[in-house]
């Protein structure tokens, strides 16, 4: 099989001979679908061990979300926690190699839960109360990582995490929008004006959802994946994201249009913050500020995806695949400004 698009056969095989131990080639390449940023392939080698390199997208990339060797960092260091991740085994930063850095890590065998279809099939309704709860129970081991053991003290700045990711979020917004929507701009007013008080740092992953993470048979998380916009901050940023990504059985739907975790056995939206407030002893007295926040966050997260895939950065897709992603972004920042009362 030839390989796909991102991967420089014959550099990247003598690249792997030579730097990731005991793997031989010659290897066969698949794309392993899922996420609208980061390229990553499943890598088989002579022998029918399996690993998975993860490059960046081939355009229209953001540096900083797409920092190669920040990216393995983190996971090398969170190998030394309790936090399920993959195990990493090599990382290339020579361009000349396959054209932008790489990093390689072992495969986990795991499920991706990305649709309800997906949640009937692999997971017992039992097996997905599990997935629920250990998602959160995840989250807050995160969060609980000590920052100078694992070896990330440094990361990031540990204050004002809203305030940089707000400026940050804006920025992108800026430089990658496609059209003009102005309750972006009217909730970016709001949060920036009522700032909370931060409730310590941690870790903070950034895209926290189940679709970017690995459960086993009985709904265990096994690795936590997708850590490329992770840094140091507020905690409660990722249980509002997870709450906005996540719509239970009996939830009103939530602008991320996955419908996962609407199968039965999955809990509701509440249950997961309930659940993280007793987990981490949190005060979530000001969570709907920081469930706008999310909303807006994923609202500018989905017009960069909607950019690149206009630019062509993911290949060709046709104006059906598009939609989606327009629609999710008007109606997070409608959700945004509803819990902000903004008009």
């Amino acid at each position: 099989m030839n390989a796909p698009e991102g991967i420089f056969e014959s550099s990247v095989t003598n690249w792997l001979n030579t730097s990731v131990d005991g793997a031989v080639g010659p290897y066969s390449w698949e794309v392993i679908a899922g996420g609208h940023s980061n390229l990553t392939f499943l890598v088989t080698d002579a022998n029918g061990r399996r690993l998975v390199l993860r490059r960046p997208p081939l355009a229209h990339g953001l540096a900083s979300a797409h920092d190669m060797a920040r990216e393995h960092r983190i996971i090398s260091a969170l190998n030394r926690s309790s936090v399920p991740v993959p195990t990493t085994v090599g990382l290339c930063e020579d361009d000349s190699i396959n054209g932008a850095p790489f990093y390689v890590m072992e495969y986990v065998e795991g499920h991706v839960v990305r649709d309800v279809d997906s949640a009937e099939r692999l997971l017992s309704e039992s097996a997905r109360a599990r997935a629920s709860q250990s998602l959160v129970d995840t989250l807050a081991e995160i969060h609980e990582a000590d920052l100078v053991s694992v070896g990330l003290d440094d990361l990031g700045r540990h204050e004002d995490y809203l305030a940089r990711q707000i400026r940050r979020w804006y920025g992108q917004w800026e430089q990658q929008r496609t059209r003009d929507l102005s309750l972006i701009d009217d909730v970016h007013a709001v949060l920036v004006a009522n700032l909370p008080a931060q409730q310590g740092a941690t870790i903070v992953h950034g895209d926290y959802r189940l679709d970017n993470t690995m459960v086993d048979d009985d709904g265990n998380v096994c690795a936590v994946l997708d850590w490329e916009i992770c840094t140091l901050g507020d905690p409660l940023a990722d249980i509002a994201m997870l709450a906005v990504y996540w719509t239970g059985p009996t939830d009103t739907q939530s602008a991320w249009e996955s419908g996962a975790t609407t199968a039965p056995g999955f809990w509701d939206r509440n249950q997961l913050i309930e659940r993280y407030a007793r987990s981490s002893g949190r005060d979530l007295g000001n969570f709907d500020l920081y469930m706008a926040f999310a909303n807006w966050k994923l609202a500018c997260i989905l017009e960069g995806v909607y950019a690149r895939y206009l630019g062509g950065a993911l290949g060709d897709r046709n104006a059906s695949e598009l939609e989606p992603f327009k629609r999710q972004v008007d109606s997070a920042a409608r959700a945004a400004a509803d819990l902000l009362n903004v008009n």
